[in-house]
């Protein structure tokens, strides 16, 4: 069993490791956790998964591998076939009949009785008292009755009577290509994060405590600058027009970016960087700033993340006036290169999906621009540009 979830896990693309398997062997062995399936998962989840992008892969082999088993053991290496839970009918008894119906006994010799079971059935049953089946008075099924047993294959329960529930799972879904939500924004931003030790000094140094303690005979407390991380960040939103569809995608990863970065700049614009950008959309006209103070403003080593789906005339790029709302006397692929010049570490998030991309030219055009660093705003794709801004 343990082997088969190694090579389903290789097989889906998840990287583990003979090392790691071994690794998981001898925890299992130690006891670290118990073989009950829920304890196995988070301890198997943790030999073998090393990026969150990968969880979702695991949760689905682990899901195939282990389906309606709830007690892992060397012995316990069965499936309970689907055809024997298949539902036909259901079981319906007076209070009467259910307590007519007899205990088969505690957990010990009710989960030895279900292994003698997977050994001798061959096919389905129902309606019995015996076998694994359904509409019948058996401990191990679905759709029946009995005082304590194992449900199997049930959607939920009716009685409240299982000692076990094979099929309850609770594990979710991390997929790395999947559009965003503020959660997965922040766990994939959270690479990009470089810690240093600024400011006042108000946090315990517990290390520097003792040894300064044990040093100098009485009690000598340190104290250090709390840590922060350093990155700085400058985020450029494109608003309004054909970005109206991708709100909700950039108001999340604004949310994540804010609680991530302490030192994080915005600024808005529309379609493409030209001689200003803005702060706030209701004085857009009124209470611009030239792009050029903010090059000015902000040094180099800030990271530079554009958002916007790149989705413009190319006139709009490449010639003076081409601007839709106002009359720029440079071409924004000007401007872009002014920006790139000052921020080598600088990358373009776009929300249209990235199979769709060579049919705009505009798209295109800007990917050039940003020398093929534009990716698709998902999780994969936020993950791709975190690593081209930690290069």
């Amino acid at each position: 069993m343990f082997t088969n979830f190694f090579y389903e896990l290789r097989g889906a693309g998840v990287p583990v490791t003979l090392k790691e398997y071994l690794s998981l062997m001898e925890a299992l062995k130690a006891g670290v956790a118990s073989l009950q399936v829920d304890e196995f998962y988070y301890l198997s989840r943790a030999s073998f998964v090393k990026d969150e992008k990968n969880l979702d892969k695991f949760d689905q082999v682990f899901g195939h591998v282990f389906n309606g088993i709830e007690f892992i053991g060397e012995d316990d290496d069965f499936d309970v076939p689907e055809e024997w839970l298949r539902q036909m009918a259901e079981l319906y008894l007076s209070e009467e009949e259910m307590a007519k119906v007899q205990e088969h006994g505690d957990w010990d010799s009710i989960m030895e009785t279900l292994k003698k079971r997977m050994q001798e059935q061959k096919e389905r049953h129902e309606g019995g008292n015996k076998w694994i089946g359904t509409a019948g008075t058996s401990p191990f099924g679905a759709y029946g009755y009995t005082p304590a047993g194992v449900r199997i294959g049930q959607d939920k329960g009716r009685h409240g009577k299982a000692l076990k529930v094979w099929d309850k799972r609770a594990f979710k879904n991390l997929d790395d290509s999947v559009e965003l939500g503020t959660r997965n924004i922040k766990v994939a931003l959270r690479k990009l994060r470089q810690f240093a030790r600024e400011g006042n000094a108000d946090e315990l140094d517990l290390a520097d405590t003792i040894q300064s303690t044990a040093r100098k005979g009485y009690l000598d407390i340190k104290m250090v600058p709390e840590k922060h991380n350093a990155v700085k960040v400058l985020l450029f939103f494109d608003v309004g027009g054909s970005m109206d569809p991708h709100i909700r995608m950039t108001e999340e990863l604004f949310s994540a970016a804010r609680s991530e970065f302490k030192h994080l700049e915005f600024f808005y614009f529309h379609n493409c960087l030209y001689e200003a950008v803005w702060k706030d959309n209701a004085r857009r006209h009124k209470e611009s700033t030239p792009l050029m103070d903010v090059l000015h403003t902000y040094p180099a080593d800030y990271k530079v993340i554009i958002v916007g789906d790149a989705s413009m005339s190319p006139y709009e790029i490449m010639y003076p006036g081409g601007s839709v709302e106002h009359w720029n006397d440079e071409p924004g692929e000007i401007w872009m290169r002014r920006l790139l010049n000052v921020y080598s570490k600088a990358i373009w998030l776009n929300p249209i999906p990235e199979k769709h991309w060579d049919w705009s030219h505009s798209i295109t055009m800007l990917q050039d621009i940003m020398k093929n660093r534009m990716f698709p705003l998902t999780i994969e794709g936020i993950d791709r540009a975190v690593s081209e801004l930690r290069r």
